[in-house]
């Protein structure tokens, strides 16, 4: 009799879902990440792009790099991925300086994830652009070299450039990744480092769509 009861009542609510009930996504707009706008123009040319804006001095955006390097062994072809320094003050600022100095000189690979370390593992006391420059030296260049790259046009450039974009975001904390200029989301709205990699292939599959009906 419950049986049959319980059969009933399952199919009295399957009759009184609309036909075109669809599915609930785990991640939606406004919870687990926001949509930006206007659109921002990406610089990846055809392949969608994924930033995380970050700093080297957040324990957060430390914490988020194996889950990071774990995403992006797995990352499709037609994927730009690519970190992206904030620089909302002279002392941040500083360190956005090292990452672009580092990809100038093309040492950022070797030593982008030791210069993390080196602050939030090893403790190492960084007061000032030449404090900087200093441990870079390990990598095969002068301190002058890596001082003149940090300070040259071209990372002026990139300095400037970070502090319009970041805001155009809507960015308010690090980290932040943004895709395709049109897509944020933090690690709390992402409901933790473990979704990560999830929630950036969710939004990059709904930018992939997007291209194919354009």
């Amino acid at each position: 009799m419950r049986l049959a009861i319980a059969t009933f009542l399952a199919l009295v609510f399957a009759l009184a879902m609309p036909a075109n009930a669809q599915p609930v996504d785990k991640f939606q707009a406004g919870k687990q990440y926001f949509v930006i706008d206007p659109v921002q123009p990406t610089s990846s040319g055809d392949k969608i792009e994924v930033l995380e804006v970050f700093m080297y001095t957040c324990p957060h955006c430390y914490d988020l790099e194996p889950y990071l390097t774990k995403w992006k062994a797995t990352k499709a072809a037609d994927v730009a991925y690519a970190p992206f320094p904030a620089a909302w003050n002279e002392p941040v600022e500083a360190f956005a300086r090292a990452f672009y100095a580092a990809e100038t000189l093309g040492i950022l690979e070797a030593s982008h994830e030791k210069f993390f370390a080196a602050i939030h593992k090893e403790r190492v006391p960084f007061a000032t652009l030449e404090d900087i420059a200093q441990w870079y030296t390990q990598f095969g260049v002068t301190k002058d070299a890596f001082l003149s790259a940090a300070k040259s046009f071209a990372v002026n450039t990139k300095i400037n450039r970070s502090k319009a974009m970041v805001p155009r975001w809507g960015v308010a904390g690090t980290p932040t990744v943004i895709v395709n200029g049109k897509y944020r989301f933090d690690v709390s709205s992402a409901g933790g480092h473990q979704n990560i990699g999830e929630l950036i292939d969710f939004l990059v599959a709904k930018e992939r769509a997007a291209k194919k009906g354009a």
